[in-house]
């Protein structure tokens, strides 16, 4: 176990595109990097108060440079946390809500401001107790995975025959488990030439293992999945997507912050680092600041071929800066903002635009108790468990704080053409629809007696700052990742477009993973550092030093 009480991961998250250890970087005590004493207090303009803006933030804060950054809607982007009415421990995570432990750059955050963090309770695993699984009409009840029928297990080893059989699944991830860089690509880019343009649900039904079982064990397993739950929404996303998933342990080992992953954003704000250049001590980003954020960009544009960039905001105050980080969400840089064409390339624009993403609904309740753990007198059973069903509700997740402390149920975590069902309705009609689909699965229990307190409820694709949950690749798209991704290298770039960095986890390979914020607001970072004349130690070197050597295969056009 760790210092902070999880488990040491076996697997992180290293490459597969990219081999670089961002953890290593990022904790060794030599330093990310240094930027000239005549660069101190250089301004940096930071667009969107996400984990990856205020990451970004920090780290050029401690490099001496003056991040400034601005938000147009909510501070904390995705890591949203909302406590109910009258309770300060019931809180509706809205969007990300669990953290792999294989995320070891954001858990260094994490670490750093001393946030609680438990065991997220997934289906079939302790922390949930039990899960009900309802398919077809068929209600099942499991603790383990060996309380369910033999289908199910077929399903779970069809899939890890299919990942072995073709993509040589285990020597890949021991390959990433021992940081073998070389052998790592050398495994990994024959992949991705083979499997860009191939869905996931292409790699499902084509594989030998699941050929040899019925549509039912498909369909099976797009209901129920592996780890957290069903998969049938990401069948039309390109396979690479899936795989990096399963490489980098990013379904496994999950755990939720106690108080709510909002701490974390909200933390590094008011944070004084101890490694402080050119600030006094003391110094924190919400000092810098005044307290706050600036308000939402609505026009970028740059003075001459190299000059200074002019951000104006909202309410018609231009600022300049002598460089800008954007991690909003791309197509924002088109629709919301009057963004100057010839600061990204055409191919840049074309990818930025063509990026698709994902629907996603979710719906709270605060309930006076956790009830579900009351045992059935006639079977013995807990009377409500985690469940993963095909009806409306599709995945129902339940969190408590203590026997008789209010607890907090999600009842309803959809996506894609599941959330849109949701998306016209009132938070009260989406809670009747939960309840109507739960009563059908747990006849005898009644959940509106426990709920007290207002419902919250999300649809992340109605909102303006937003338009999406999170990026989901599809068959083809490997290529505009690359140019996203690598975008932070700009040696070769003319003058005009250099100084302005990407970086989100819609720029990551791996979209909604808070690690891909982290590692491409580092390598935004690395970029701005460089930009001003810095750069990093030569017993620590960057990402930027590395790319050439360990970056992603590039496939050309």
């Amino acid at each position: 176990m760790t210092e902070a009480g999880r488990p040491i991961p076996d697997v992180t998250a290293f490459g597969p595109d990219f081999t670089f250890s961002f953890d290593d970087w990022i904790n060794s005590p030599d330093g990310i990097g240094t930027v000239p004493a005549q660069s101190h207090g250089r301004k940096v303009a930071i667009i969107g108060a996400g984990i990856s803006g205020i990451v970004s933030a920090y780290e050029l804060m401690k490099l001496g440079l003056r991040p400034v950054v601005y938000e147009s809607g909510q501070f904390g982007g995705r890591l949203r946390s909302q406590q109910f009415e009258g309770s300060s421990t019931a809180i509706a995570e809205l969007g990300g809500m669990r953290f792999p432990i294989s995320s070891t750059a954001f858990y260094r955050y994490v670490d750093k401001l001393g946030i609680e963090t438990r065991p997220f309770p997934n289906p079939l695993t302790t922390a949930a107790g039990s899960t009900v699984i309802d398919l077809a009409g068929e209600t099942l009840y499991a603790e383990t995975i060996d309380d369910l029928p033999p289908l199910f297990r077929e399903v779970g080893d069809a899939y890890n025959r299919a990942l072995e059989d073709h993509a040589q699944f285990g020597a890949l991830q021991a390959a990433i488990k021992n940081r073998d860089a070389a052998l790592v690509k050398e495994l990994w880019n024959p992949i991705v030439r083979e499997w860009d343009d191939r869905s996931f649900y292409d790699f499902i039904a084509s594989s030998d293992a699941f050929k040899k079982l019925s549509f039912r064990h498909r369909e099976v397993f797009g209901q129920v999945g592996f780890g957290t739950g069903g998969w049938d929404s990401d069948f039309p996303n390109s396979m690479l997507e899936i795989l990096r998933v399963n490489l980098l342990g990013l379904d496994d080992d999950q755990r939720f912050m106690v108080g709510g992953v909002e701490q974390v954003p909200r933390g590094l704000w008011t944070r004084a680092p101890r490694n402080l250049m050119h600030w006094p001590k003391g110094t924190t980003l919400e000092k810098l600041h005044g307290g706050s954020t600036l308000p939402g960009v609505v026009k970028v544009h740059r003075e001459g071929t190299d000059g200074q960039f002019v951000i104006t905001d909202r309410w018609g105050r231009s600022e300049k800066y002598d460089a800008i980080i954007s991690t909003c969400q791309s197509w924002l840089m088109t629709t919301s903002m009057d963004f100057e064409e010839r600061l990204l390339s055409q191919k840049m624009w074309m990818a930025l635009d063509r990026t698709r993403y994902m629907q996603s609904s979710k719906t709270f309740v605060m309930v006076d108790r956790p009830f579900w753990r009351d045992r059935d007198p006639k079977t013995g059973r807990e009377v409500m468990s985690v469940t993963l069903t095909d009806r409306m509700t599709r995945g129902t997740y339940l969190f408590e704080n203590g026997p008789n402390e209010p607890a907090v149920i999600c009842l309803t975590y959809s996506w894609m053409s599941d959330a849109l069902k949701m998306e016209p309705l009132s938070v009260e009609k989406r809670v009747e629809l939960a309840l109507d689909s739960l009563r059908k699965i747990y006849p005898d229990v009644d959940i509106a007696k426990h709920i007290v307190g207002n419902p919250i409820t999300v649809s992340w694709e109605s909102d303006e700052n937003f338009l999406g949950a999170f990026k989901g690749a599809l068959p083809g798209h490997y290529r505009y990742n690359h140019r996203m991704y690598g975008h932070f290298v700009q040696s070769e770039m003319p003058a005009e477009q250099r100084g302005l960095f990407l970086a989100g986890d819609g720029i990551s390979w791996t979209p909604a993973w808070v690690e891909g914020a982290v590692q491409t607001a580092l390598n935004a970072v690395w970029g701005v550092m460089n930009h001003m004349g810095g750069q990093s130690s030569k017993s620590n070197p960057g990402p930027g030093d590395a790319y050439a050597e360990h970056g992603p295969i590039d496939l050309g056009d």
